[in-house]
């Protein structure tokens, strides 16, 4: 009919805890077991924006800070290339706009001294070009600071990684107290069972 509620779906935690109320032959365990269910559920509902937003912004100061570090220990210097780089595939496509190989080049360090390292440079340049690189203040070629795209990037998947993090530890959670259920469960049984038995296996 219309404005009728569309029936909850079939494995939802509420159906299930109100068949089991309407079963008969429903053990306490099972009642436990849907109401682990739930209590689990909702409470890794409830914590997964509090853990996205504590995780996500102390993760966006970490990244700040070593953003900030890079960017105070890193300058860029020119390098000649003492070799001819690689030549790309795809001349002039866009992927080779982005791709870098490594080639030796030749600098000079912060502290004056003439140095020979690899970086990674555009493809296709002929020996003698100059390039510029990143360097270190201990001489050595690093990469560039990261910028304020990459700190949120970070960080975002941070957030996203404790998202899981939360669900993954009530879906282990759960899992953990259907184990002790069930090693419960067999114990009452095994305990029936010895109790049972010998009128079942006594000869008249």
């Amino acid at each position: 009919m219309p404005g009728r509620n569309p029936p909850p779906p079939e494995d939802s935690p509420g159906l299930a805890l109100r068949r089991l109320r309407r079963n008969p032959l429903c053990r306490r365990s099972h009642l436990v077991r849907a109401w682990a269910r739930l209590c689990l559920l909702l409470a890794a509902l409830a914590a997964t924006p509090a853990a996205m937003v504590l995780v996500g912004d102390a993760a966006h100061r970490h990244y700040a800070r070593a953003a900030q570090h890079q960017a105070a220990t890193r300058h860029q210097t020119t390098a000649v290339l003492l070799e001819d780089s690689r030549h790309h595939p795809e001349p002039g496509s866009a992927q080779a706009r982005k791709t870098r190989y490594p080639a030796e080049v030749r600098f000079t360090d912060p502290h004056g001294r003439t140095r020979t390292a690899t970086a990674d440079v555009e493809p296709a340049l002929p020996r003698g070009s100059v390039v510029r690189v990143w360097v270190g203040t201990d001489g050595t070629i690093t990469g560039p600071p990261m910028s304020p795209r990459e700190v949120r990037s970070r960080a975002m998947g941070s957030g996203i990684i404790a998202t899981l993090g939360v669900h993954a530890a009530a879906a282990a959670a759960y899992g953990a107290a259907c184990l002790v259920i069930q090693r419960r469960n067999l114990a009452a049984w095994d305990t029936a069972w010895a109790r049972t038995a010998p009128r079942w296996t006594t000869s008249p």
